[in-house]
């Protein structure tokens, strides 16, 4: 069905342009480009009989005018659109297969890290005592008081916040594709204030000090390698479990039980800190990111990526890029953010993941990125290749055929299928070289067969080569490449006004003359043949002589 449908829309098409080339002769004689063919008396019978022929040879001295060559070359640019797109599809189409190889790698060896807290919860219980009026069966009226105990949960963030993390970059590779991934080490230290939790309301009942908590917030805990225990208050080392108590808050991550019991009234005082320390080796992709839980949050990011992109909430402080990685440290105070210190979970809702700040490992021009920036220039070169054999065939005097440029453009279609074939497998700079080498090859070749000129041959190659080192010089620029190509079609535009400055002029040196009023006097060359007398009287046209 799908070819049938092709062939009827091939057969309109062809429809199409003979009605446009009749279209065209016909307004060519209109306008006195063509000469309309005077016909006499006798040749009026067969005038139907020569219509073919007639249009035919309008037709090639259409073809054969420098007009109808550049609307030829406009027409197969739009036709070589086809294949191009065709081969944009492609590209596409293993663009998302490489997309999902990447999700499913980091899927098996992590995703990307968000660190939460540490932050610690503290339970408390607060006590309501109601008074309730209420009639017993003789009808007298008693007071009861009614008491009600609700459960909640105090969270506290530390005073200060210092974490410290070493990216370290890994490649895993799945079939034809690789993927950037990491191991990071974290060191995690900082302190909290004993909180004044009897602030938060003034029906506190009982404060479980002793069923305390310290959790901390893990994106992807599939990728936990190795938790070290929390150095609690410089004293003891307690062991992590699973989960942090409080979804809602903390999503994933892990808690550890903390006993914060006063021992002495000492242990009361608010002023009191409780110094914290925890280390932690986990795996990640594309990214990391934290949450500023402190006062006073300091962080400092070290990495041997050498093409960090700074993301989230705020950028960092201080940052240093080289090619051996990059090193970067954010201080962020708890202003910054929309939340307290301390708050009641049942009674205050916050979105603690709103502000958050970190770093991508981002890949500055990928594979297919590169192929598809490389086929929007595809129009670009298909006019350069095709304008440079219009020259070429100006200069010696010899039309190529309509088939002729379309091979070629097929060709050139074909270098973008062959890089995307070549670069899966021998990374994108071999591919190119090997690609446009083909493609150059094959087109000299076949123009050295149209034109059988070998010196021609080799410029059409140099151009080419020149093409082909300017695309791949566009594709490897990053901020500059919208103001090179902007600058090269400007180039492009400013040759073509050159080369068609004299179009339409006439070069006859006679042409600005007066024309002729029928005054004129025309003289001719004498000729160098004998003059015959009797000719020259008038006696006859040609003059015989007799013997008498």
């Amino acid at each position: 069905m799908g070819i049938i449908a092709g062939l009827i829309g091939f057969i309109f098409l062809v429809i199409i342009i003979a009605l446009f080339l009749f279209a065209a002769i016909f307004m060519a004689r209109k306008i006195g480009i063509l000469k309309t063919p005077e016909t006499t008396e006798g040749d009026s019978a067969n005038s139907d009989q020569h219509i073919v022929k007639r249009y035919v040879s309008d037709l090639k001295t259409i073809s054969d005018s420098l007009v109808f060559r550049f609307i030829l070359i406009a027409v197969l640019i739009g036709f070589m659109m086809i294949p191009l797109s065709l081969v944009s599809d492609v590209v596409r189409e293993r663009s998302n297969l490489y997309r999902g190889v990447l999700n499913d790698i980091a899927s098996t060896w992590g995703q990307q890290q968000n660190l939460q807290g540490p932050a610690l919860f503290i339970p408390y219980t607060e006590k309501f005592i109601t008074e309730e009026v209420k009639t017993d069966k003789d009808g007298y009226e008693r007071k009861v008081n009614k008491t009600i105990y609700k459960q909640r949960t105090a969270i506290v963030l530390p005073d200060d916040l210092n974490i410290s993390v070493k990216l370290n970059g890994e490649t895993r590779k799945r079939s034809l594709y690789e993927s950037l991934v990491y191991t990071a080490d974290l060191n995690v230290t900082g302190d909290f204030l004993r909180p004044d939790i009897n602030s938060l309301s003034n029906h506190i009942d009982k404060i479980h000090w002793n069923r305390s908590w310290l959790a901390l917030g893990i994106s992807d805990t599939q990728a936990i390698n190795k938790v070290s225990g929390l150095n609690w208050n410089n004293e003891t080392s307690i062991d992590f479990e699973p989960g942090t108590k409080v979804v809602n808050t903390i999503a994933s991550g892990f808690h550890a039980p903390i006993d914060l019991s006063p021992i002495n009234s000492s242990a009361a005082d608010t002023t009191l800190k409780y110094p914290f320390q925890l280390n932690l080796n986990i795996n990640g992709s594309q990214g990391f990111y934290f949450t500023p839980f402190g006062k006073t949050t300091d962080v400092e990011i070290v990495s041997d990526w050498p093409h960090p992109s700074f993301q989230g909430s705020v950028l960092p402080n201080k940052h240093e890029v080289d090619s051996d990685g990059f090193e970067a440290t954010w201080s962020v105070p708890n202003l910054a953010r929309n939340y307290p210190q301390l708050w009641t979970l049942e009674k205050q809702q916050f979105n603690v993941n709103e502000f958050k700040a970190g770093v991508n490992l981002f890949e500055s021009v990928s594979l297919y990125s590169q192929i598809t920036r490389a086929i929007k220039y595809g129009m670009l070169f298909f006019t350069l290749t095709y304008i440079t054999f219009l020259i070429f065939e100006m200069g010696i005097g010899r039309r190529l055929h309509i088939v002729q440029y379309g091979v070629i453009g097929l060709a050139l279609s074909m270098f973008y299928l062959t890089l995307l074939s070549m670069a899966e497998h021998a990374g994108f700079f071999n591919a190119y070289i090997s690609a446009a080498g083909i493609i150059i090859i094959m087109i000299s070749l076949y123009a050295y067969a149209a034109i059988r000129n070998i010196k021609r041959c080799i410029i059409i190659t140099v151009l080419l080569a020149g093409l082909y080192t300017l695309l791949y010089s566009l594709l490897k620029l990053e901020d500059y490449a919208l103001l090179a190509g902007t600058v090269l079609l400007l180039v492009i535009l400013a040759v073509l006004m050159v080369l068609t400055s004299n179009i339409g002029r006439d070069t006859d040196t006679g042409s600005d003359d007066k024309p002729d009023n029928g005054n004129a006097i025309t003289t001719r060359k004498p000729s160098n043949k004998p003059v015959d007398k009797t000719g020259i009287d008038g006696l006859t046209d040609n003059p015989t002589v007799s013997a008498t």
